[in-house]
C-alpha cells in the first residue's frame, strides 16, 4: 500500500516504521531536526518490547508533488488537525482513506468538513511511545490499533490496511462501531492523562495512592455520564475494562499530556478535558472533577506560562 504518515512522532513514527520495515510504501511528513535525522539515518526504534532496530525512510516536509495515497495516517496533535488537513490535500485522491489516530473524539468531524465524509476513517492506538531524540522513537509498552469506517462498513481499503498491519506485525482490529471505540479510549485517556499531568507522577501512584485513584475514578465516572448523554452506546463493562487497563500498565508510564506539560510544549488539554467540560455544559451534566483538572492545567495549555515580575 501507499501510506502517508502525517505526524511522525511517537504514534506515527512507531507504526509507520513497522509498516515501512514490512515493505509498504510509506512517506513520513516531519519537520526540523527530526526530519533531517530521518533523511540522513532513517528511523531508529528503541523498544523495551522488541529491541532496537532501524529502517530507512522517505521523509518530506510538504506533500507537494507526491503521488496520491491509498491511506493517510493522521497522527498529529488534535490542535493541528485543521492545519494537517490542508497539508495533506495533494495526496488525497478520490479513493484515499484518511485514518485519524489522534486523541479526542471530534477530529473525525473536523476532517469530514475538510474532505468528503466518506473518506474519513476513525481509529485509536494503544501504545506508549515518544520521540526520544531526532530520528529516534522510544517504544515502552503496547502497540495495537483499532480502526474502521465511520459508517460501520468494511471497504476494500479497510481490509487492505488490516492486511498490511498483519504483515507488519501490528496487532489490528476492525471495528464496525468506531465511534464507540473512540469514546471507550477517550474516557480512559482523559482520566489517566489528567491524573498523571496534574500530579506529575506516573501510573504507579495512581494505583497506589487511594486519593489519586479516587481522582482518576471520579473523572472516569463523569466521562461515562457524558457518553450516556451523547448516546454513544458504551456497555456496562467499560469501567471494569478501564480498571483492568490501568492495572496492566507499566508503573513508570505517563501520559503524553504529562510529557508535553513538563517539557513546556503546547498540550492537547482542550481536546481532552476542555471538550468534556463543554459537553457537560451542553447536556447540563455537572463535571466538577474534570473542570478542576482543566482549570488547574489551563494556564499551561500553550506552554509553560511566564510568571509576572
Amino acid at each position: 500500500m501507499r501510506i502517508v504518515v502525517v505526524g511522525s512522532g511517537g504514534v506515527g513514527g512507531y507504526f509507520g516504521a513497522k509498516l515501512a520495515r514490512a515493505g509498504e510504501e510509506v512517506t513520513f511528513v516531519a519537520r526540523g531536526a527530526h526530519l533531517q535525522a530521518m533523511r540522513e539515518t532513517g528511523l531508529l526504534i528503541r523498544s523495551d518490547v522488541e529491541g532496537k532496530w532501524r529502517v530507512p525512510v522517505h521523509a518530506v516536509e510538504t506533500l507537494d508533488g507526491e503521488a496520491p495515497a491509498d491511506i493517510v495516517l493522521l497522527c498529529v496533535k488534535s490542535y493541528d488537525t485543521d492545519a494537517a488537513a490542508a497539508l495533506l490535500r495533494p495526496v488525497v485522491g478520490p479513493h484515499t482513506g484518511i485514518l485519524s489516530l489522534q486523541n479526542g473524539v471530534d477530529n473525525e468531524d473536523k476532517l469530514g468538513r475538510a474532505f468528503a465524509p466518506a473518506q474519513v476513517m476513525g481509529g485509536v492506538s494503544y501504545v506508549f511511545s515518544n520521540i526520544a531524540a531526532p530520528g529516534i522513537i522510544a517504544h515502552h509498552q503496547l502497540g495495537r490499533v483499532v480502526f474502521g469506517e465511520m459508517n460501520g462498513g468494511v471497504l476494500a481499503r479497510t481490509q487492505a490496511l488490516a492486511d498490511a498491519c498483519a504483515r507488519a506485525a501490528i496487532p489490528a482490529e476492525l471495528s464496525t462501531d468506531i465511534r464507540k471505540t473512540l469514546w471507550e479510549k477517550y474516557v480512559f485517556l482523559v482520566a489517566m492523562a489528567g491524573t498523571t499531568a496534574l500530579t506529575r507522577l506516573p501510573i504507579h501512584f495512581t494505583r497506589q495512592v487511594p486519593e489519586m485513584k479516587r481522582l482518576w475514578r471520579r473523572q472516569l465516572d463523569e466521562l461515562l455520564l457524558l457518553a450516556d448523554a451523547a448516546e454513544v452506546g458504551l456497555d456496562d463493562g467499560v469501567a471494569g475494562r478501564c480498571e483492568a487497563l490501568l492495572a496492566s500498565l507499566a508503573p513508570g508510564n505517563y501520559s503524553s499530556l504529562y510529557h508535553d506539560l513538563v517539557q513546556g510544549r503546547r498540550m492537547e488539554l482542550d481536546a481532552l478535558h476542555g471538550h468534556a467540560v463543554r459537553l457537560g455544559e451542553h447536556y447540563a451534566i455537572p463535571t466538577p472533577t474534570l473542570f478542576a483538572v482543566y482549570a488547574a492545567l489551563l494556564a499551561y495549555q500553550e506552554g509553560t506560562p511566564a510568571l509576572p515580575a
